[in-house]
This record gives structure tokens, C-alpha cells and sequence, in this order.
């Protein structure tokens, strides 16, 4: 397995490159602001050939190359629905429209192919295997992917903005929800093996038992589950 990852932009989002080996077709999770040359890179590097961009999310800082990388290799951007209008009109409340240069650089509108995530849908994309989960919270077209655990390789989540090394993704965004998100964490992250490594859409790398023991978000989640715990309301912050 290969996973060659970059942070990008000025949000630092993390970029990453997945493929079985080098030489080998490759799937690009969320190449966002100032991502493509990052991607070019990698591509170079590892010999890669996309065949697909899959995006945790619509946020601006996850989707703002993609239309140049789509467009230079001829490859999908796969998005949940309630997300996609975010690539055509990423500040839509600030009544900005489709083609219309943004942060004086950017041009938005989607590439030319298109498709739609769904919950629990398994993509096969360049000899890999996809799980993907929908996790609203952040927004409400949030999804994560996961690898499955292969020989000596343990499991790997991709998390977007659902779960940080530490943190949690901002629920205070338009589509954000703060009990959608704390829904999210029980359902998409409690189940999975302490194992588990988790690639996030910003900071470093962390694991599922890493953050079970030690975020406050994702212990609260889990106090919540445990027989006769008290079911307070969710807290707000931290």
C-alpha cells in the first residue's frame, strides 16, 4: 500500500495520493487550495496514474483543485449529493456565481464528470476498496473512507473533518450541527479497531484507540454508550 499525503493551501489541508504500490493506478482524496502542483509531484514521484478524485466534503479548502486535476487527467470527482453545490458555489451566501474568480486565484465550478457518494457504498477505484460512510456534522454531505486491514497493514481511515488528532471538525459553519456530529463520531468512529489509523483532513495522523482514550469529543460519545450512563445533553466545545 501506498499513501503519499501533503498538506496544501492556506488551511494546510491534507492531500492524499492512495495506490496499492508505486507504478500503479491511484486514487486523490480532497486536493484542495493550492493542491495541484502538490499532486503533480506525487504523481511524478511514484509513477502514479489517477483513475478518480473522491472528497470527504464540499468546503472550499478540500475541493479547490479539482477541476484542474480532473480537467489534466480526465478522471471523476466523486462528492455526496447534499455537498456537491459547494464546488459550483462555495460562498453562495455572499451571492458569488458560477465562473467567477474567487480569493483573486481560483475559478469554482464542477468538472466535467461527476458522481454521487452514498452511505455504505464500497467504490472499487485503482485495485483498492473504499468503504464509504457518510458522517454529517461538519456538513451535511461529510463522508470518511476507510481501507480495509490488508496482511500486515493495519486499517485506514480517512476522516475529512469528522475526527482530528485531539479535536473535531467546526460545527459552526452553514450545514454544520454539533448533535449531527457527535451522531457521526458514535456511529463511524466508535466501531472501528484501536488500530485503526486515522489520515484526517488537517493535522497529523492519530489512531482510533489514540483518540478514544484521549478526545474529549470522541469519550464523550463513548461515556454516553456505556449501560446506565446518564444522556446528557452534548457539550459545545471542549
Amino acid at each position: 500500500m501506498l499513501i503519499a499525503g501533503f498538506p496544501a493551501g492556506a488551511w494546510g489541508t491534507n492531500c492524499y495520493l492512495v495506490a496499492p504500490a508505486a507504478g500503479e493506478e491511484c486514487v486523490i482524496i480532497d486536493p484542495g487550495h493550492q493542491a495541484t502542483a502538490g499532486v503533480e509531484e506525487a504523481l511524478r514521484k511514484h509513477r502514479l496514474k489517477p483513475v478518480a478524485v473522491v472528497l470527504t466534503h464540499g468546503h472550499l479548502d478540500h475541493v479547490a483543485s479539482v477541476v484542474p486535476v480532473c480537467g489534466a487527467h480526465d478522471v471523476p470527482a466523486w462528492i455526496h449529493p447534499q455537498d456537491r453545490y459547494m464546488m459550483s458555489d462555495p460562498e453562495k451566501a455572499l451571492g458569488r456565481s458560477i465562473g467567477m474568480p474567487l480569493m483573486g486565484e481560483l475559478t469554482v465550478g464542477e468538472p466535467n464528470d461527476v458522481k454521487e457518494l452514498t452511505d455504505g457504498a464500497q467504490l472499487r477505484l485503482a485495485g483498492l476498496e473504499l468503504s464509504v460512510a457518510h458522517a454529517p456534522g461538519h456538513t451535511k454531505g461529510s463522508v470518511t473512507f476507510r481501507l480495509p486491514e490488508a496482511a500486515d497493514i493495519p486499517q485506514v481511515f480517512f476522516s475529512g473533518d469528522l475526527l482530528f488528532a485531539g479535536s473535531i471538525g467546526r460545527t459552526d459553519l452553514p450545514g454544520g450541527d454539533m448533535d449531527e456530529m457527535l451522531e457521526s463520531l458514535a456511529r463511524v468512529c466508535l466501531p472501528l479497531d484501536d488500530s485503526t489509523v486515522v489520515l484526517s483532513g488537517h493535522g497529523p495522523q492519530t489512531t482510533i484507540g489514540q483518540e478514544r482514550a484521549t478526545n474529549p469529543y470522541l469519550r464523550q460519545v463513548a461515556a454516553a454508550r456505556q449501560p446506565g450512563s446518564a444522556q446528557d445533553a452534548p457539550r459545545r466545545g471542549l
